[in-house]
């Protein structure tokens, strides 16, 4: 077959069949799982009734974590140094996006007996 194509079309056909070969070998090597692992995910905690809800949470750098104020009165979400929400109204919400990897401790400094912690891999 290649000196049938050689013969017929000269040496200019080599360079695309490589590059053909090299793209389908590459697409069957790839993990579609890994290609949606890599999507950012948008995960929820519920503050209500002076708690977060799920109080642990962990999640991918690059992921966003939404808090959805139900209590009827404010809520912060704090890990000193790492993020603050200030305060977060009756009925609103805050988003965070997960970019430094690590262990973080959060509170509502209004309320200091509520605590949460997220992970971020």
């Amino acid at each position: 077959m290649t000196a049938l194509l050689e013969q017929r079309y000269g040496r200019r056909w080599t360079y695309p069949l490589v590059v053909a070969l090299v793209c389908v070998v590459g697409l069957l090597r790839v993990d579609p799982g890994a290609i949606a692992a890599g999507k950012p995910v948008t995960h929820t905690v519920v503050i209500e009734a002076l708690k977060y809800a799920p109080d642990t949470l962990t999640v991918k750098r690059g992921d966003m974590v939404v808090w959805i104020n139900k209590d009827p009165f404010p809520h912060t979400v704090t890990a000193n140094g790492v993020f603050d929400s200030h305060d977060i109204a009756a009925s609103r919400s805050w988003k965070y996006t997960a970019r430094t990897p690590g262990e973080f401790a959060y509170i509502c400094k209004l309320h200091p007996t509520m605590k949460g912690a997220l992970t971020v891999e």
